[in-house]
């Protein structure tokens, strides 16, 4: 059994009605957190982790995702006239080689088991990784390198502890037994509510997940919400292989939500030398509440 994990799926058809209009013509997986869209934070993480092949999962208007992880030749010719061989450099170390990025289509949104379930024939039958690119991880040390350090094969979550009145809006583990980050997953069940949720140890979206999944999901099995739920598909497969929660370390950022997506804004840009001393200060010299609309005398 390999242990070795190449390939990774990335979902990015969702609609991001929440962050309408903005996401009108744009997928929610572009929208920048200071100056790099969410996907490419997901797609550099799964690099650092030994990543190989990058498959993504679209669905329709999904253009600019594709051009992001392309050349551009007309702009790099300019940056290159113009000497900024700064910029040049930094649209250029971070694209996947040529041959190394896949899509799929997925033609219905019909839940995030579905997408993954698109990507089974470029996957085959190894292990592989799912990264959705609205769960964002500050860590020294990204998330999924520290979970395929970790890994031994079988299927592996990251985990987060959570208040337990908000176990109803996560995939959340019956735990096992504990040994240093990992956790034995001896059950898990899609957005209980907080009396009936097994444990406050809740899934975000980062996976390693063994090809056994895809004989489930091959079912398209309806669960919460309507929609072929990856987490019934995990609880399939329990007992068939070694399962385990990752407690992973880092600050994950809930990119789907507003306040999740200024809060990653915010935080990353104190993470780093060129901004953290302007916007720190930005942040203490600011009142709170909203600021009152200046009133102009009429002439």
């Amino acid at each position: 059994m390999t242990t070795t994990v190449r390939k990774a799926v990335f979902p990015v058809g969702g609609l991001g009605t929440r962050f309408l209009p903005a996401t009108k013509a744009l997928p929610k997986e572009m929208l920048p957190v200071v100056d790099k869209p969410l996907i490419q934070y997901a797609v550099e993480e799964a690099q650092a982790a030994g990543i190989e092949e990058f498959i993504f999962v679209t669905g329709r208007n999904e253009r600019a995702i594709e051009n992001h992880f392309d050349l551009s030749y007309e702009l790099e010719n300019e940056l290159k006239q113009r000497g900024k061989t700064d910029r040049l450099e930094e649209l250029r170390h971070w694209l996947p080689k040529a041959g190394q990025v896949a899509y799929t289509r997925q033609q219905q949104a019909l839940g995030l088991g579905h997408a993954v379930w698109c990507a089974r024939h470029l996957v085959g039958n190894e292990p592989f990784a799912v990264l959705l690119a609205d769960d964002l991880v500050l860590a020294a040390t990204p998330c999924l390198k520290q979970m395929t350090g970790a890994y031994r094969g079988g299927t592996m979550v990251a985990v987060m502890d959570v208040p337990r009145e908000h176990t109803s809006r996560y995939g959340v583990i019956a735990p096992g037994k504990i040994e240093g980050r990992l956790i034995e997953v001896k059950g898990i069940v899609e957005k209980p509510a907080p009396a009936k949720a097994p444990s406050t140890q809740a899934v975000i979206g980062r996976y390693i997940l063994d090809p056994a999944v895809f004989g489930f999901l091959d079912r398209h099995v309806v669960g919460a919400g309507g929609e072929i739920q990856l987490t019934d598909a995990l609880a399939a497969v329990i007992g068939t292989a070694p399962f385990h929660g990752f407690r992973f370390e880092g600050e994950r950022f809930d990119c789907g939500d507003k306040a999740g997506f200024l809060k990653a804004n915010i935080a990353y840009a104190l993470a780093r030398d060129d901004l953290r001393d302007e916007v720190a200060q930005f942040l203490e010299t600011r009142p709170p509440g909203a600021p009152k609309r200046s009133r102009q005398t009429a002439s």
